[in-house]
C-alpha cells in the first residue's frame, strides 16, 4: 500500500507548488541541493552558504518545514488507512495483529476460562499520563491547519469524487497552505501554563474522550465472539495529567495554576457530559405506553420530582433531565452521575431494549462517566526532593523540633521525621511566617486538600523527583500533615494521597529496592501504606538515567529495577503499580509501548501500569481518532496478555529478567557501555565542543513550553541541562548519541570475540518478546535515523576538541553498527523494517538541506558581535525556525 502513501505525498506537494507559484515560489532550492551534494562529498560546510541572504534562508526553511508537515500528515492518514484495511480483512479466527480481539482469541485458545479472564480484567489499571514537557514545537494554530489538510486528504483518499468535489478539496488544501505560509512557525512568546492546560484538555476532552468507549466495545465484542457472553466490564483505562501540577524546576506552576487546571478540567468534563445527556435525551424517546417500565425505576423517578409538561409518559427523558440538573449544582458529583446512568441503563434493559442499553450511546456515556468522572483526569503534584527537604528543614526549625535538619545524615533524618510524624500537630503556627518557596509549596497543598474534599478522584499522587532515600518520602508526609492531608491519631493514619518516589539516576535505580524495602519496614510508612490499602506506586525515570549512564546501562538497570522492586513489593505484601517516565525518543524510553510492556520482567505483570505521554508523542498518537484507538488497543492487548500470563511467569528474579540468565553477560555489557559513555561526557573537552557546535544554547529560546531547559534555571552544563534539550540537540545534529553510544565498545570487549557469548546474544535476540531484542532494535533504529556525514558538518570547523569529539562518535558508531549486525544477522540496521528504512531514506535529502542551513546559521551566530542585538535577533529567529524544521523532519524534539 506504499504506493498510496506516495500518491498522497505527491498530491499534497502538488498543491504546495501551486500555492508557491502564485507568489510564494522558493528560489534557490536547486542551488542549495547542489551545495549540499558537495558538502556530503567533502564532509565540510560549503562557503557558498554564506552568500544566501537571510530572507532566502527563511523562505527555504519555511518551504522545507511545510513539506515535512505535509509528509507527516500523509503518513498519519496512511497508518489509519493500513489499519482500516487490516481490520476489514480480519476475521474472528484471524483478527488484526496486536488487537484486543487477538488477545482474547489467544487466551481462549490457551484455555483461559471466562472467570479467570474477567478476574484479570478487573485487575487492569492502565493510566496514561499527559505531561507538559516541552517537546511539541508546533503552534496550536499550525496544528489546527495541519488537521484541516488531513481531513481533506481523508476525503481525497475515500475516492469516488467527481471533478467538482475534487476541485473543492484541492482548493481547501491550497487555502490552508496559503495560510500556513503566511503564519509564523515560532510563537511570539513562550507558552504560559494556562496554554498548556488548555492544550491538554483539547486532547482529553476531544479524541481521548471519544476513543475510550470504542475500546470498551472492542473488548466486549471480542469476549462475546470467543466466550459467547457479553458481560458487564470495568473501565481499564483512566487518564492522569501533570499539566498544572508539575512544578519540578518550573516556577511558573504555582498554586493558582494548579487551581486553574483543576477548575478547567472539571468544566470541560461537565460540558462533555452535558452534550452527551442532550443527545441521550433526544435518542431515548421511549414511551411507557409502548414498553413496560419497572416499578423500581418508577419509584426512583417519583423521588426526583414530577416530569416536565409534555414528558409525562417519557420516563427516561425525565430521568435524563434530572441528571442534567444535577450537573448544574456546584457540588455535582461524578459518582452520582455514574450511579444515575447505571440506573438508566438497567431500566432501559428491563424495558426490553437490551441492545440499546448494552451497545449504543448509553453504554458509551457510562464508560465516559466512569473513566473521566467530573474531573477529566487526576492531577499529579510533582516537586523536586530538594525543595521538599528545604521546606521541611524550615518547618522543623520554626516548630522547635530540629534546628539543623539539613546537616543530618539519613538515619538521623529518619529519626527526627518519625518522631514528628507520630503526632498530628502542625509545626507552623497560624501567624508564623515562612519563606516564599515554602509558602508557595504549602499553598499548593492547600489547593490539593480543597480538591480532595470536593472530588477525591481529581487528585492523583504526590511525586518526588530525584528521590534518593527513605527520608525523601517521609518529608512529603510531614508536608501533607502540615495542611491536614495526613493525620496520625493513636497510630492510625489517614491519607487520601499516594506518595510516589521517582528514581532517576543509575545509582538511584540500583538502590531503589533497598530504599523501598526499608520504607516498608518503617513503622510510620507502614501505617501510611495501611491507610492506602497496602498500595505503592513507584516511578522510574528513563530520561535522566540515560543522560547519567548512557543507553545500554540505563535500559538494563531499569529492567533490573523493575524486577527487584516487584519482588520486594510481593515479599512485603504491597500492591505495586509501576509508573514509567518515558519520553518520545529511544534515549528517553520511547518506542512501541506495547512491546515495552511485553518485554518487561514477568514479575511486574500485575495488570497495573502508568506511563507518561508528552509533546510530539501526544500530538501524533492523538492526532486522529483512528491513531488514538490503535495506540490504546495495542497497549490494552499487551496488558491483557501479560496480566493473564502472570501465573505462568517464573518467580525466580534472575530468570524473570531473562537475558542475563540465558548466557548474555548483561551486567558486564552495562558496566563497559556506561564507562565508555562516561569517558566521553566526562572528558573536559566534551562540553565546550558540544556546546559550541550544537544548537543546545538556543533551545532555551524556543518558546515551546513554560518550563526552563535547566533545572537550576541558570547556565547550561551537562549536570544542569534537562534530558529533553540534551536529546533534542543530538537529534538536531543527526547523531542521536544518547540512543546508542557505548554499545559498540561494550560488545567488542565482552561479546564479539567470545563465540559462546555471541551465540547467547543471537539466541536472546531470536526471542521476539524478550527485552534483549527490544534493546537492540531500539538502538538500531536510533542509529539508522542518525546521519554522521551530516553531524560532521557541525564539528568540521571547530578546534582540536571538536575533531576529538567527532572522531569518538564516528569510531563508536562503526563499532556499534558492527555489533548490531553481528547479533541480528542482518545486512542493514533496519533490514527487518523496510517501511521505516524507506521513510528515512526518502526524508534524508530534504533534511540534509535544513541541517546545512542550520550549520551556516550557527556559524553566523558565532561570528556576530555579541553587542549587535539586531543581527543576533534576526539570526536567532532563523536558528529557531531551522530547529522547528528539523523537528518536523525527524518527527522528534527529544
Amino acid at each position: 500500500m506504499l504506493e498510496l502513501l506516495a500518491r498522497d505525498i505527491a498530491w499534497l506537494d502538488g498543491r504546495l507548488a501551486e500555492v508557491e507559484a502564485d507568489g510564494g515560489a522558493v528560489d534557490g532550492l536547486a542551488e542549495l541541493r547542489s551545495i549540499v551534494g558537495d558538502m556530503l562529498a567533502s564532509g565540510r560546510p560549503d562557503p557558498a552558504l554564506a552568500d544566501l541572504p537571510p530572507e532566502t534562508v527563511r523562505r527555504l526553511l519555511k518551504h522545507l518545514a511545510i513539506r515535512f508537515h505535509l509528509r507527516n500528515k500523509a503518513e498519519q492518514v496512511h497508518i489509519a488507512r493500513v489499519n482500516r484495511h487490516r481490520e476489514a480483512a480480519a476475521t474472528d479466527e484471524a483478527p488484526r495483529a496486536e488487537s484486543i480481539a487477538e488477545a482474547i482469541r489467544d487466551l481462549k485458545a490457551r484455555g483461559v476460562g471466562l472467570g479467570d479472564l474477567l478476574a484479570a480484567l478487573e485487575r487492569l489499571d492502565i493510566e496514561p499520563t499527559l505531561t507538559a514537557h516541552p517537546t511539541e514545537s508546533r503552534r496550536r494554530s499550525v496544528v489546527a491547519k495541519q488537521h484541516r489538510i488531513g481531513a481533506c486528504l481523508d476525503a481525497y483518499d475515500a475516492g469516488d469524487l467527481g471533478p467538482t468535489a475534487t476541485r473543492e478539496l484541492e482548493s481547501g488544501v491550497r487555502r490552508t497552505l496559503a495560510l500556513l505560509l503566511a503564519t509564523d512557525e515560532i510563537r511570539a512568546s513562550r507558552l504560559a501554563v494556562e496554554d498548556e492546560i488548555d492544550r491538554g484538555i483539547d486532547h482529553l476532552a476531544g479524541v481521548i474522550w471519544d476513543t475510550l468507549p470504542e475500546l470498551s466495545r472492542d473488548l466486549a465484542d471480542a469476549i462475546e465472539v470467543h466466550y459467547g457472553v457479553r458481560p458487564a466490564l470495568p473501565v481499564p483505562i483512566r487518564y492522569r495529567s501533570w499539566i498544572g501540577g508539575d512544578r519540578d524546576g518550573n516556577p511558573r506552576v504555582t498554586a493558582e495554576a494548579t487551581r486553574l487546571a483543576l477548575e478547567r478540567m472539571r468544566s470541560a468534563a461537565i460540558a462533555r457530559h452535558r452534550g452527551t445527556l442532550a443527545l441521550l435525551h433526544r435518542d431515548l424517546s421511549v414511551s411507557d405506553r409502548r414498553v413496560t417500565v419497572s416499578e423500581t425505576f418508577r419509584r426512583r423517578l417519583a423521588s426526583v420530582g414530577p416530569a416536565a409538561p409534555g414528558f409525562e409518559h417519557e420516563p427516561f427523558r425525565t430521568w435524563i433531565r434530572h441528571l442534567e440538573a444535577d450537573l448544574e449544582r456546584p457540588d455535582a458529583d461524578g459518582a452520582a452521575l455514574v450511579e444515575g446512568l447505571e440506573a438508566l441503563q438497567a431500566a432501559v434493559a428491563e424495558s426490553g431494549l437490551g441492545e440499546v442499553a448494552s451497545r449504543g450511546m448509553l453504554a458509551d456515556a457510562l464508560v465516559q462517566a466512569r473513566a473521566f468522572g467530573l474531573h477529566l483526569a487526576a492531577l499529579d503534584i510533582r516537586q523536586h526532593s530538594r525543595v521538599h527537604e528545604q521546606a521541611v528543614a524550615e518547618l522543623l526549625a520554626a516548630g522547635g523540633a530540629c534546628a539543623e535538619y539539613g546537616s543530618l545524615d539519613e538515619a538521623s533524618r529518619q529519626r527526627v521525621l518519625a518522631e514528628e510524624l507520630s503526632t498530628s500537630r502542625p509545626l507552623l503556627g497560624r501567624t508564623a511566617a515562612a519563606s516564599a518557596e515554602t509558602t508557595e509549596l504549602l499553598a499548593t497543598l492547600e489547593v490539593v486538600r480543597e480538591a480532595v474534599r470536593r472530588d477525591p478522584r481529581s487528585i492523583g499522587s504526590c511525586i518526588v523527583s530525584m528521590a534518593h532515600d527513605a527520608s525523601d518520602l517521609l518529608e512529603v508526609l510531614l508536608l501533607l500533615r502540615e495542611v491536614g492531608l495526613w493525620t496520625n491519631t493513636d497510630g492510625t493514619v489517614r491519607s487520601p494521597i499516594d506518595v510516589v518516589p521517582l528514581f532517576e539516576t543509575v545509582e538511584d535505580l540500583e538502590r531503589a529496592e533497598r530504599v523501598m524495602s526499608g520504607l516498608f519496614e518503617h513503622p510510620i510508612y507502614a501505617a501510611h501504606l495501611a491507610a492506602r490499602g497496602r498500595f505503592q506506586e513507584i516511578m522510574l525515570g528513563y530520561s535522566d538515567s540515560n543522560k547519567d549512564g548512557g543507553y545500554w546501562a540505563s535500559t538494563w538497570r531499569l529492567q533490573q529495577a523493575q524486577d527487584r522492586l516487584a519482588t520486594a513489593c510481593r515479599d512485603a505484601g504491597v500492591s505495586l503499580r509501576f509508573f514509567h517516565g518515558r519520553g518520545g525518543t529511544v534515549a528517553r524510553g520511547g518506542g512501541r509501548a506495547n512491546r515495552a510492556i511485553l518485554s518487561s520482567p514477568p514479575s511486574s505483570w500485575n495488570g497495573r501500569i502508568r506511563f507518561t505521554e508528552q509533546g510530539e508523542v501526544i500530538g501524533f498518537r492523538y492526532a486522529m481518532p483512528a491513531l488514538a484507538r490503535r495506540h490504546l488497543e495495542q497497549i490494552s492487548s499487551a496488558m491483557i496478555t501479560t496480566t493473564t500470563s502472570r501465573g505462568d511467569a517464573p518467580d525466580d528474579s534472575a530468570v524473570a529478567v531473562g537475558a542475563e540468565s540465558s548466557g548474555v553477560p548483561m551486567d558486564r555489557l552495562a558496566e563497559v557501555s556506561r564507562a565508555t559513555y562516561r569517558s566521553l561526557v566526562d572528558d573536559p573537552r566534551f562540553w565546550p565542543a558540544f556546546a559550541d557546535a550544537s544548537p543546545v544554547g538556543h533551545i532555551g529560546a524556543l518558546p515551546i513550553a513554560s518550563r526552563p531547559v535547566s533545572r537550576a534555571g541558570g547556565g547550561l552544563d551537562l549536570d544542569s541541562i534537562r534530558a529533553i534539550p540534551w536529546v533534542f540537540s543530538w537529534t538536531q545534529m543527526r547523531a542521536n548519541v544518547p540512543g546508542w553510544y557505548g554499545i559498540g565498545t561494550a560488545f567488542a570487549e565482552v561479546v564479539l570475540d567470545d563465540p559462546d557469548a555471541l551465540a547467547a546474544c543471537r539466541e536472546a535476540y531470536a526471542d521476539t518478546g524478550g527485552c534483549f531484542r527490544t534493546f537492540i532494535d531500539n538502538a538500531a533504529q536510533e542509529m539508522a535515523r542518525g546521519r554522521l556525514e551530516v553531524a560532521r558538518w557541525y564539528l568540521a570547523d571547530g578546534d582540536e576538541a571538536a575533531t576529538w569529539l567527532m572522531d569518538r562518535i564516528s569510531s563508536e558508531f562503526v563499532r556499534t553498527e558492527r555489533a548490531v549486525l553481528a547479533v541480528t544477522g542482518r545486512e542493514t540496521l533496519l533490514g527487518h523494517n523496510p517501511v521505516i528504512e524507506r521513510s528515512i531514506r526518502e526524508r534524508n535529502p530534504d533534511t540534509d538541506l535544513i541541517n546545512a542551513l542550520q550549520v551556516e546559521l550557527l556559524r553566523r551566530w558565532r561570528a556576530t558581535d555579541e553587542n549587535d542585538a539586531a543581527s543576533r535577533d534576526e539570526l536567532q529567529s532563523l536558528i529557531l525556525l531551522s530547529m522547528n524544521a528539523i523537528a518536523a523532519a525527524m518527527q522528534s524534539t527529544g
